[in-house]
């Protein structure tokens, strides 16, 4: 068996230990078929390649993670994508998470607050082909309103809160899939849906672990409520 096929496997147990918290026993196949097609020992540094298909998250620097390959997919699974979606993703990180994205979507927009981390992600989506993904460096809590509303939003990293600017830019019967909590403590796997009546409705999916969410988020956390 060879590592991506090691991956994929990993990724299926997953869901079927976690399949009373997600509600299913099975992820989309289109999703399963991204994961299977994006190279993610490109996105990992080079020294870091021989742990690149474990299902587990990857240091890339800046302090920051590749996230695990099975919470990348149930994510992306969550968020419930058609082809002709246009996408906000909060924190590029190394890319693999746009990419996987962009592998089931017409568009990605994706905010990365570390300048450097973003202009590595971008020259590397550009040079694997990712011409549907565009990248900005920037506070992701403000969200992109230029390219709203969007048909889903996903946020890689943990915020005390949902911030109101990306509940503002999704499209009615859109989700948000957002991790809640602070670094260290528990964190909640969210998916916030705007309903036609432009209520929030929100469902706790399971435990997770992210790296926080800096900017204005955390700025303002001892002042808000969680969602």
């Amino acid at each position: 068996m060879n590592n991506l096929q090691r991956m994929l496997n990993d990724i299926e147990m997953e869901v079927e230990l976690t399949h009373n918290f997600i509600g299913k026993d099975s992820l989309d196949k289109r999703v399963m078929a991204a994961i299977k097609q994006v190279p993610r020992h490109q996105f990992i540094p080079e020294e870091l390649h021989y742990c690149a298909y474990n299902n587990g998250p990857v240091p890339i620097g800046s302090g920051q993670t590749i996230s695990q390959p099975y919470i990348v997919a149930m994510m992306s699974d969550l968020l419930n994508t058609k082809p002709t979606d246009i996408i906000l993703e909060i924190g590029t990180g190394s890319g693999y998470q746009a990419a996987i994205l962009a592998e089931l979507v017409k568009q990605v927009y994706s905010i990365e607050i570390i300048e450097g981390l973003a202009d590595k992600a971008h020259s590397r989506l550009n040079k694997l082909g990712y011409n549907n993904v565009e990248l900005r460096t920037g506070d992701g809590y403000f969200g992109w309103p230029e390219h709203a509303p969007f048909d889903g939003i996903i946020v890689t990293a943990a915020a005390p809160y949902i911030p109101r600017p990306l509940l503002d830019q999704l499209r009615v019967n859109a989700r948000l899939v957002i991790p809640v909590g602070f670094p260290y403590s528990y964190q909640e796997l969210i998916v916030a849906e705007k309903m036609a009546n432009g209520e929030i409705e929100t469902q706790m999916i399971l435990g997770v672990s992210f790296v926080p969410l800096t900017g204005k988020c955390y700025a303002e956390a001892p002042h808000k409520a969680p969602f």
